[in-house]
Formats: C-alpha cells, structure tokens, sequence
C-alpha cells in the first residue's frame, strides 16, 4: 500500500516540508509522497467559487493514484481514534489498495471530490491552518502505521 497526500495549497514554508518529511522518512512499509496543487488563480476565475473548486477538482483528479481509495480531510467528517485509523488502513494495505488522502484549499473541496471519497474524516473539531494539517496528517499515518507493527512510538516509549 502506498500513501499519498494530496493538498491544495500554495508552496508551504520550509518547516512544514521538513515536518512532513520526519514522518514520511520513517514509513518504510507504507510509502508517503505528497503533491502540492496550486490554489486556483481568483483572477482567473474571479470570485466565482463554484468554478475555482471544479478546477482544482481537475487537477486533483488528475494526480490521485488508479483505482486509490480516497479519504477526504473535512470538518464534516468523522473523527475516529490512531487505534481505528490504524484498523482502516491495515484493512486497505491488506486488501492492497492505495489511499489518497486529500487537503482542500482555502474554499474547500468541490462537490464532486467529496462524493469521490470512500471516507470523510476530520482530524478535529478546531480549524487549523492548511500548512499544519499536512504535518498533523503525516504525524498521525506515522503513529498508525506503529500500532500495526507494534513500534514503541505510539506507546511513548
């Protein structure tokens, strides 16, 4: 199984590329990459939100790995412990599937990508900036892949 983060954002700041890069370091098992989606450009699309969503769905589609199960990172979503994550992904890694999680941008998700997702999941009730999700999001598939393989980084030995 592989995992791919895929977010909507301008280029983060260095600290959260050296963040998430700790974390993807460490998964040997469970491959991380990331992709960076530019935010759709106002000017092209002037205030029309509707129409900077669909692009940037376009273009998200185009990177999510075939046939990867998609988990989108919502409010709505549901929030489950590091124990049920890591139930849901070692299911997924036996099953041999790819996960693709993905990071709206600043206007959300559109429609289309939301209906795509196999999952929804909100990593709080609190709102965080888009550069931290992506650091929070590494931490956490790192901390679920050590109770799969009963590493003492989750037991905070």
């Amino acid at each position: 199984m592989q995992l791919q983060v895929i977010s909507v954002s301008n280029r983060p700041p260095a600290w959260v590329q050296t963040g998430a890069e700790v974390y993807q370091q460490r998964m040997n098992q469970w491959p991380l990459s990331f992709t960076e989606i530019p935010i759709s450009s106002r000017k092209s699309f002037g205030n029309d939100v509707t129409r900077i969503k669909a692009d940037e769905a376009s273009r998200i589609n185009k990177v999510v790995s075939t046939n990867a199960i998609r988990v989108c990172l919502d409010v709505k979503g549901k929030s489950f412990s590091t124990e049920k994550l890591a139930d849901k992904l070692s299911q997924h890694a036996q099953e041999g599937r790819n996960v693709a999680f993905i990071i709206g941008g600043p206007d959300g998700l559109d429609t289309s990508i939301l209906q795509s997702a196999a999952w929804r999941w909100s990593l709080s009730a609190l709102t965080f900036p888009h550069p931290l999700v992506k650091v929070i999001l590494a931490e956490q598939l790192y901390r679920a892949w050590s109770v799969t393989t009963n590493h003492p980084y989750h037991r905070g030995e």
